[in-house]
């Protein structure tokens, strides 16, 4: 285990399609971070920023470029860039600045301005980078890639239709109660089912939009926290930001094929699941510990399989314990009580932190009328493109 930090304070632009720049996103969630921390930017030793891709350069330098928004101050500053995981990897970058004594206060955003539609790679030959071939050569755009992956749960554990379609149904509700959401609309069943084909067998309200958004976190060492005043805070207690291991035997886009597993045995255990297990193992717990799990939910299917790699069910039991509502307000284990990807879209360097700031609100006993119950312990659990692992146990 290491050691742990204070989450003081956490902050969201909310999500939809606002047609600014996100610069403009990440500063209002940094505002609202640094105001729910009782701190002024002066006071933050530190700024981490999640890059987005477009626009010329990475996220215009986006740590620099927030610090700049907020106005120089002189704080220490980084950005980093992994894909889905972006956020996650600027936490953990603030977690070991604090822990290493560089500074006592690190402010944490990201944000994006998506583009309309799917996410795509930028323009020019690429042919060594894996996520343009995987568009050039195979045209296997994102929602094909869930799509696929969809398939492949129903021929192998014999998931349905009607299986993804409550996980849709149970994701609305909880967007419709939270005002950071895009859509704030419950759906049926049969809205899923007669919304249109997209990937086979997935339907538009199966697979998450793009969107644009903002989330930030300002963190501090235990015992800033308690000169502050704040004697229990929310704690961050582990960050998993793993890779795969060779061989990699189940196919994962960008890439367009497998490790062969001639000579080596394949892993006990799939790039997913190794993400959970290494938070779980820095953090002393197991499944068994969590209250809460907001996990990545690019489709309705990807959420189901998040249940199995997290350990909240055996493999190919994801949609029995979905069927069972443990996974729904009220369950053994809530996920996605933020309305998760389904009800925000994509806003690729903001959403791993707002998973972050949706645990600190829950722990904190602060998130309406979406609270589990005696929350203590949450996970979110993500991943970025090229083997980008994300994951972050809080605890209360």
């Amino acid at each position: 285990m290491t050691g742990e930090v204070a989450v003081l304070g956490a902050g969201m632009h909310p999500w939809g399609k606002w047609g600014r720049g996100f610069v403009e996103y990440g500063t209002v969630a940094a505002r609202e971070a640094l105001s729910d921390a009782g701190l002024d930017w002066g006071q933050v030793g530190s700024i981490v920023g999640a890059d987005t891709v477009r626009g010329g350069y990475p996220g215009f330098v986006a740590g620099a470029t927030f610090a700049k928004a907020l106005g120089w101050q002189g704080a220490r500053v980084s950005s980093v860039y992994a894909a889905c995981a972006s956020g996650a990897q600027a936490v953990d970058t603030a977690r070991a600045q604090i822990l290493a004594g560089l500074t006592d206060v690190v402010l944490v955003v990201g944000a994006d301005a998506a583009p309309k539609g799917f996410f795509r790679p930028a323009g020019g030959d690429r042919p060594d980078d894996p996520d343009w071939l995987r568009f050039r050569v195979l045209g296997a755009t994102n929602p094909t890639y869930f799509g696929l992956y969809a398939r492949r749960r129903m021929a192998v554990h014999g998931d349905t239709l009607e299986d993804f379609a409550q996980v849709k149904v149970k994701n609305a509700a909880m967007g419709a109660l939270n005002p950071n959401a895009r859509y704030r609309k419950r759906v049926t069943a049969e809205e899923v089912a007669a919304s249109a084909v997209v990937a086979d067998p997935l339907r538009l309200l199966d697979i998450c939009a793009t969107s644009d958004g903002g989330a930030a976190l300002v963190l501090s060492s235990m015992e800033f926290a308690r000169r502050h005043g704040v004697a229990d805070p929310v704690r961050i207690r582990a960050v998993s930001t793993v890779t795969p291991r060779y061989p990699n035997a189940v196919l994962d886009l960008p890439d367009i094929a497998t490790d062969s597993a001639v000579a080596v045995e394949p892993a006990a255990e799939t790039f997913r699941a190794s993400i959970a297990r290494a938070a779980y193992e820095e953090a002393g717990i197991g499944p068994e510990d969590l209250s809460l799990a907001e996990v990545y939910d690019l489709s309705t299917a990807l959420e189901l399989q998040w249940y199995e790699d997290l350990g909240l069910c055996g493999e190919g039991g994801a949609a029995k314990l979905l069927g069972e509502g443990a996974t729904a307000p009220g369950g053994r284990i809530p996920v996605n009580m933020s309305g998760g990807l389904s009800s925000f879209g994509e806003a690729v360097p903001a959403q791993a932190i707002a998973q972050v700031c949706e645990l600190t609100w829950q722990l904190r006993g602060a998130a309406g009328d979406r609270q589990v119950a005696d929350a203590r312990v949450g996970v979110t659990a993500n991943q970025g493109l090229f083997g980008h692992g994300s994951a972050v146990i809080a605890v209360r």
